[in-house]
């Protein structure tokens, strides 16, 4: 039980596995190893999009946007989630609670759209070859992305606004290990219909439009991917793609999960697992699928390492 001795009446309890206090150890010591490697990779792919001059194309440029959002994503919630994994109080105060709801659906909100983009930028170069230097130039591309980081934004302003003006009457223990739309609205005390029906139109608008869209496009590019009649040139195609599609599969699945439904269907320990993959393992995998199944990624990094190691003899 937790008592008012424990905390400040303005933290929010965050019992994450409280319930289980055998888990924590090794939980700790699970997310602590996959912020590591989320920052290595997301870093390490931010890095080599700017200084080789190889990987300087639209793809590159979406893909180091993407990096950038899964490395702000991790850091927004993990390291609170490890003080409270190995601290006695599972508290966050007031104001980090909000700028923590605020940036973690910012981010999230703005990925949606992004894998959009990513997705009609394979559409361009694989189904408009020639026009493709045209369609994606740098002016645009540079718009689109600063254009999708405001809607990412704009959106969160909405949802974290609406979601803290909700009356609580007190209530401030979540059985969650951060501050999220879902965890806050089971606090309400009050009749939450409109904000679910506000959570699930704009849930739907930036997770099934976005979805739907992917989808689509793929349907035209799958169609000119098999009309090439070079293998080689077929087998590179389908790599790409097939990184973005496994990066979108990631991510879309368990937030579809959380925000399209109202939150009061939720099970107990659903809603954790779902917000640890899309907060974690999604942010955690996305640069190693990109590295590992992209030669120039790989090519690039090879490089940069040899730069940094090898001093050529005098």
């Amino acid at each position: 039980m937790w008592n008012n001795n424990q905390s400040s009446l303005n933290d929010f309890i965050l019992l994450g596995f409280s319930d289980r206090p055998w888990l924590e150890t090794p939980l700790f010591v699970i997310f602590l190893v996959a912020y590591i490697f989320a920052l290595f990779g997301n870093i390490s792919i931010i890095l080599v999009s700017h200084l080789d001059p190889q990987l300087d194309s639209p793809m590159y440029f979406f893909v180091s946007n993407l990096s950038l959002l899964d490395l702000c994503y991790t850091t927004s919630t993990v390291p609170q989630m490890l003080v409270n994994l190995r601290g006695p109080e599972k508290t966050i105060s007031y104001g980090g609670c909000i700028a923590q709801l605020y940036i973690f659906l910012a981010l999230g909100s703005t990925e949606c759209i992004l894998l959009a983009i990513m997705a009609f930028d394979r559409y361009a170069a694989i189904c408009k070859p020639l026009h493709y230097p045209l369609i994606m130039n740098q002016k645009r591309c540079v718009h689109m992305a600063t254009g999708t980081w405001i809607s990412g934004f704009a959106n969160s302003l909405v949802q974290s606004t609406l979601t803290v003006v909700t009356p609580r009457c007190g209530r401030r223990v979540m059985d969650h290990f951060f501050c999220e739309v879902p965890a806050l609205l089971k606090l309400a005390c009050t009749d939450t219909r409109v904000n679910e029906a506000e959570l699930n139109v704009l849930g739907a608008l930036l997770l099934l439009v976005p979805l739907t869209l992917i989808m689509g496009t793929y349907m035209f590019i799958a169609r000119a991917v098999m009309k090439i009649r070079s293998a080689k040139s077929r087998w590179k195609a389908f790599n790409t793609c097939a990184s973005h599609l496994l990066v979108v599969s990631l991510f879309y699945f368990p937030c579809s999960t959380m925000y399209v439904q109202p939150p009061s269907s939720y099970s107990r320990d659903r809603g954790k697992i779902m917000a640890l993959f899309y907060g974690i393992v999604t942010p955690t995998l996305n640069p190693f699928i990109y590295t590992l199944r992209n030669k120039d990624v790989k090519a690039s990094l090879q490089r940069a390492l040899t730069k940094e190691f090898w001093v050529k003899p005098r």
